[in-house]
């Protein structure tokens, strides 16, 4: 018997289908993808502004560097005077080019929700625990092969009041600073074999299943740590018919 489909289902069926019809090999949806609710009250509707002085806005923005990096920046179960509850996990892959070579010297930032689903913030006041000893925000540099590594909890998944019955897969955002802070990408990774795949707006506003898929990151059995975490592997690739979805102004 076939799982019911929930009536936004059929809503980003359609918004799918329009915009391959109109944009053959998009994976990026309109932004204002009617399934993705509040993208229609927030997408840009004005004309972008011409930088007369694109100099000027380097200059005045973020310079990130080893100083900026503390040592347990990158393990998010380490930031508390006590352990977080959870699956503990370990979640690394390379930021690669279009060529496939490492982009070294990267900061890649990370934020997400605790093991209940719940985010430390303020406007996050859904009924699931907060945790003491998770923040859920680390950040590291890329080493000289591309390569970033986070020790951190395993998401919950969360409710979003998108549409009746709206989950969130289990997810973690990344952001990806580039040399400058104009070249920000920001993105979110999931975990495999994930059930809510299929109801969610905002993976499903990716239009491609490879897109989709590359969003995905593989359990990795020779990164589990023996009796301390589960090994999850992911790369980022930055441009090119292989690159990671990232997200656009909404």
């Amino acid at each position: 018997m076939s799982t019911p489909r929930p009536p936004v289902q059929a809503d980003i069926d359609a918004e799918i289908a329009r915009l391959q019809g109109s944009r053959p090999g998009a994976s990026h949806p309109a932004r204002d993808y009617a399934p993705y609710r509040s993208s229609v009250l927030r997408h840009p509707t004005q004309p972008l502004v011409t930088v007369k002085d694109p100099d000027a806005v380097e200059l005045s923005g973020p310079v990130f560097g080893v100083t900026d990096v503390t040592a347990l920046d990158h393990d998010l179960t380490r930031q508390h005077p006590g352990e977080p509850l959870g699956e503990r996990i370990t979640v690394t892959g390379r930021v690669l080019d279009a060529d496939g070579r490492p982009v070294a010297g990267q900061l890649v930032e990370i934020w997400q929700a605790n093991a209940s689903g719940r985010y430390a913030h303020q406007r996050d006041d859904h009924p699931a625990p907060l945790d003491p000893n998770f923040t859920g925000a680390g950040r590291c540099l890329t080493d000289a092969d591309g390569r970033y590594a986070f020790t951190t909890i395993k998401p919950g998944p969360y409710p979003w009041r998108n549409h009746t019955n709206a989950w969130r897969p289990a997810h973690i955002h990344f952001s990806l600073f580039g040399q400058a802070f104009t070249q920000r990408l920001v993105t979110q990774m999931y975990f495999p074999g994930d059930p809510l795949f299929p109801y969610d707006p905002i993976l499903q506003a990716v239009t491609e299943q490879p897109a989709r898929d590359r969003l995905v990151a593989t359990y990795d059995h020779d990164l589990s740590v023996p009796e301390w975490s589960l090994g999850y592997r992911w790369d980022i690739v930055l441009d090119g018919p292989a690159a990671t979805w990232m997200e656009e102004g909404r």
